[in-house]
């Protein structure tokens, strides 16, 4: 019988893949630009190192793999949760009856959040002693906003709603697709609107020299240029004005749960990890000595 849908076997569930490849497809289908990219490098050399396919590979072999990583850390707590997430994904679709990366374990790594977050008076200074205007405005709304760099440099004054005490309320569109909308103070707002002239609707916010969007690398050559000027030994990122907002903003007294809103994070637990980073309180200070 033509047509006639193909199901697993003991399963009502439809069969989503015949190969490995559609599965790998499938997987990265979606996922950001940047994020497919590395993922879907990692899974290439894992399953070129199997050499065989998904359905064969066991916790032994897995195991194997891990071991077999001479990098860093980092990079195999990266390795192994693109692994993981592949593993997972197949299992998901049915295309796998079992998942054994569930049970691999990623190395612990030392939290080095404190290490990035730069004293308010930096960011003050860093932003004071920027004289080109576009530049000193990215470096406040970077800073103000707490935006990714990504968010960043898609911004069109489409994205701004100015309200009539002279601040502003900006949407920023994240990671997986996700919208946020951010309020800016008159005074944080002032400087990004020096810059609308006679734009268009659609423009971007931050122009590059052709009149066209800052792309990644510039953005994170302005920053590293301010830092510099400003006489910051730390190689400073775009990313960096991200910490520092989130940081500041907590030891202000911001609610976790405001911060957590306006950064777009995830989950609350990540929002609190800069609060254990750089902790005003302990309990030291109950201590008789």
């Amino acid at each position: 019988m033509e047509n006639m849908t193909v199901y697993q076997e003991n399963s009502l569930i439809p069969v989503q893949a015949s190969h490995d490849e559609e599965v790998l497809a499938m997987w990265l289908h979606g996922k950001a630009a940047r994020t497919a990219t590395e993922y879907g490098r990692e899974a290439g050399r894992f399953m070129e190192a199997m050499g065989k396919p998904l359905r064969s590979v066991t916790l032994s072999d897995l195991q194997g793999y891990v071991d077999s990583l001479d990098v860093a850390p980092a990079t195999q707590a990266r390795t192994i949760a693109a692994i993981k997430s592949l593993f997972s994904f197949g299992r998901k679709i049915g295309y796998l009856a079992f998942d054994p990366a569930a049970v691999v374990r990623s190395p612990k790594l030392k939290n080095k959040l404190g290490e990035r977050i730069l004293p308010e008076s930096d960011v003050v200074r860093l932003i004071a002693m920027e004289s080109d205007k576009r530049n000193r405005a990215l470096l406040v709304f970077l800073y103000a906003t707490g935006a990714r760099i990504s968010e960043a440099c898609k911004l069109t004054w489409a994205d701004v709603q100015a309200l009539d005490e002279g601040a502003a309320i900006v949407t920023l569109y994240g990671k997986g697709g996700k919208t946020r909308h951010v309020r800016l103070e008159a005074r944080q707002w002032a400087p990004v609107e020096a810059l609308r002239g006679e734009n268009a609707h659609d423009a971007p916010v931050f122009r590059s020299q052709k009149g066209g969007f800052l792309d990644q690398s510039a953005i994170n050559r302005i920053v590293h240029a301010a830092a510099k000027r400003a006489g910051i030994s730390a190689p400073v990122s775009p990313h960096w004005l991200r910490h520092a907002h989130v940081s500041h903003a907590l030891d202000h007294g911001a609610p976790a749960h405001l911060v957590q809103q306006t950064a777009g994070h995830e989950s609350l637990a990540t929002t609190s990890r800069y609060a254990h980073a750089r902790p005003g309180e302990s309990s030291s200070r109950f201590l008789a000595i």
